[in-house]
């Protein structure tokens, strides 16, 4: 021990500690104090304390003592000048090991103290107060408001200056980094970027050159700091970090490996994914090669796990299938994309072979999951991945997917309704797979898989069989609540956006097709009153333009169907939802120059053009809906004059050149014109007062041109 000797106690080491303690709490002064907290202290390193005692000296001396020993800058004569200091550190790392007292707001205050201490220089003297702090830094690391309080008082960035100074413990300081990035990584990295890229800069460059077991546990610790915000592709340190890891990796996996070598570097690839996408793998032959090679190694992975899985073998391979699940999800983007693709026409649809008969598999795995095991949270990541392959391949395994739509409809329906929080799955969570607090929003992820196969009959059938279209309906109405409460400042698409889109989508399949479930199904008529009272709210702000289009489009269809409901009878909100859909439609079109011409060309209104190529064949739908409501709503005629929305039409039609306007555009504003002109007087008059008999002439338009000269 590094305090001077103490006389032998003819005791035990329990009595001695009491006597101690009575010392302790009977003290004249500081220097019997003193004498009693060495013998303490001893006890306290040799490992002689129990929580009963610890609780004990905690009652006798309080933080008080220890915070005065720690701020004391005159230790006893004979005795190191960091005595002090290491008798305080010492007590408080005894206090840190009660859950509660770690917790307190007196240690809470010492993070300060502790990070000045981990970035002193440490010799032989003060190994033992680092460890001591190290100590205290873990108590506080497992408490509910430590994370918050270490990151705020600046203790990530201690700990990475402890880790690259490599100096005494400064492998517990990587292990601590580990815990907080767990907890608060995006915290973390707002706060201490530079400090943590320059963690992930030694890291990674140590996984490039090891050349044993180290590169392996390496990979463990990789995944922990390549942070999701902000990219790591944004500066030159992170490129070159990336750039490290991708070599690290190429070597490895190009390796002979056995199954505890190559799980780890899987998970080190699929958090690289999740992260940068496949940005981190350069372009051209060596790039394409290692991608094809990892998605057939999770490919490989995933048949070999599930085809066959038995129950212990199975959980512990959960959490690398689920990396490999990611891998996977990349490996259909890159067989998709054209622009620039890393892969070549031959290896992507090789990779479409291999990737289909894993997909077999996770199916032959979903079918064998019991109702007991749904909670499992990797039962929802085989699902989110299918929902990918769904999305993108709708030709391959379709009989295999009819037959497995009622466990996924049963599977979505049940985490609906036992919880429902309409939150995005953190990128972070699937390649961890322990926790059970995931989100229950299985329905966004098999959305897009849905919109195809409600194209088609059979699966269709199955659908509405199984009661998806209830559901869907429920899922639009919980999904529109959550995006009005929502900021409604332009933002980027938010997945509530695209899930409303994507079911509005799957709603405009059952309007085509299965119109008597439309008109029979009381969850339509509950939806019709959403789209009734969301467009109005939802048009005025331009940055949810395709939404809005899928809404009114939807809505007007619906109209046609449900014609006899109360709420379509002239109700308000069926006018304002007919005003605002209109003004959706007339909108869309604006005169301008025409460069190659004297007169006006029709054209896309500037606030449409970004929107248009997802929009277009939405607002054709619109307005042959538009067409076929207006005979069916007496009151629709005069709404629109109202509105001035005809008036606006026609005096568009008037100005531009008809050679401007494509023949899809004629017959889609012809059908609208028509119907209005065979359905009131008063709009006859507004057409024929904007020479409407001459413009129709023009465009071609006989069945106007015909009507108008009837009456």
């Amino acid at each position: 021990p590094r305090f001077p000797a103490m006389a032998s106690d003819s005791g035990d080491g329990h009595a001695t500690l009491k006597r101690c303690l009575g010392v302790l709490r009977d003290a004249r002064n500081d220097s019997e104090q003193f004498a009693a907290l060495l013998l303490v202290t001893k006890a306290v390193r040799a490992g002689e304390v129990d929580a009963k005692t610890r609780r004990q000296i905690f009652d006798a001396i309080g933080f008080t003592f220890p915070t005065r020993l720690l701020s004391s800058r005159q230790p006893p004569a004979g005795c190191s000048p960091h005595t002090f200091r290491a008798l305080g550190l010492t007590l408080l790392a005894c206090f840190c090991t009660d859950p509660q007292l770690a917790g307190h707001s007196q240690i809470l205050n010492k993070i300060p103290t502790f990070n000045d201490i981990l970035l002193s220089p440490c010799d032989p003297d003060t190994t033992s107060m680092v460890d001591d702090v190290y100590q205290c830094l873990s108590a506080v690391l497992a408490t509910a408001r430590g994370p918050r309080e270490l990151v705020a008082k600046g203790t990530v960035s201690a700990l990475c200056q402890a880790y690259l100074n490599g100096g005494h413990g400064s492998d517990r300081a990587l292990t601590l980094l580990v815990g907080l990035l767990a907890i608060a990584e995006a915290k973390c990295w707002q706060r201490d970027a530079p400090q943590l890229l320059a963690v992930l800069s030694k890291l990674s460059g140590d996984f490039l050159k090891a050349e044993d077991m180290t590169k392996f546990e390496l990979c463990e610790v990789l995944p922990h700091f390549i942070p999701l915000s902000p990219p790591l592709t944004e500066n030159s340190q992170g490129s070159e970090c990336l750039c490290r890891l991708y070599k690290g990796l190429a070597d490895v996996l190009g390796s002979k490996l056995s199954q505890s070598q190559r799980d780890p570097a899987l998970k080190l690839a699929a958090g690289l994914m999740q992260a940068c996408g496949a940005e981190w793998i350069p372009a051209g032959s060596a790039g394409s090669k290692f991608l094809a090679l990892l998605v057939n190694l999770a490919c490989v992975e995933v048949r070999l796990t599930l085809e066959e899985p038995g129950p212990m073998e199975m959980e512990g391979k959960k959490e690398v299938v689920t990396a490999c699940y990611v891998l996977m999800e990349m490996g259909i983007q890159e067989c998709l994309r054209e622009e620039n693709p890393l892969l070549e026409n031959g290896q992507k649809m090789q990779l479409m072979r291999i990737m289909e008969e894993a997909f077999g598999a996770v199916i032959f795995y979903l079918r064998q999951v019991k109702q007991e095991e749904l909670q499992d949270p990797f039962i929802f990541a085989s699902v989110r991945v299918l929902g990918a392959w769904m999305a993108e391949e709708t030709s391959s395994l379709k009989q295999e997917i009819c037959e497995l739509l009622p466990f996924l409809v049963d599977y979505a329906r049940k985490l609906f309704k036992e919880g429902s929080p309409a939150v995005s799955l953190p990128q972070a969570e699937l390649v961890n797979t322990k926790g059970s607090a995931l989100p229950q929003d299985a329905l966004r992820f098999l959305l897009p898989g849905f919109c195809h196969l409600t194209a088609e009959d059979r699966p269709r059938d199955i659908l509405i069989s199984e009661g998806a279209p209830a559901l869907l309906c429920e899922y639009f109405l919980q999904q529109w609540e959550v995006l009005t409460s929502e900021s409604m400042a332009p933002a980027p698409l938010t997945s509530t956006e695209m899930s409303l889109q994507t079911v509005c989508g799957i709603f405009l399949n059952l309007v085509v097709t299965a119109p008597d479930l439309v008109r029979r199904d009381k969850a339509f008529s509950s939806l019709m009153d959403v789209l009734l009272n969301s467009l109005p709210l939802l048009l005025p702000q331009k940055h949810h333009l395709v939404l809005a289009a899928n809404i009114a489009t939807l809505g007007l269809m619906m109209a046609r169907i449900l014609v006899g409901s109360a709420a379509l009878q002239g109700a308000k909100s069926a006018r304002e939802f007919f005003g605002a859909a209109v003004g959706f439609l007339c909108e869309a079109h604006t005169a301008q120059a025409d460069p190659s011409s004297p007169g006006l060309a029709l054209a896309v209104s500037p606030s449409y053009v970004s929107a248009w190529d997802d929009i277009c064949e939405l607002w054709f739908l619109a307005m042959q809906a538009l067409a076929g409501c207006i005979p069916l709503f007496p009151w629709l005629p005069h709404a629109l004059l109202q509105a001035r929305c005809l008036q606006g039409l026609v005096h568009l039609l008037s100005r531009v050149v008809p050679s401007s306007v494509h023949l899809e555009l004629v017959t889609a504003f012809q059908a609208v014109l028509l119907e209005l002109a065979r359905a009131s007087e008063q709009c006859r008059d507004v057409i024929l007062s904007h020479h409407g008999t001459e413009w129709a002439s023009l465009y071609g338009m006989a069945a106007l041109e015909q009507c108008l000269a009837e009456h």
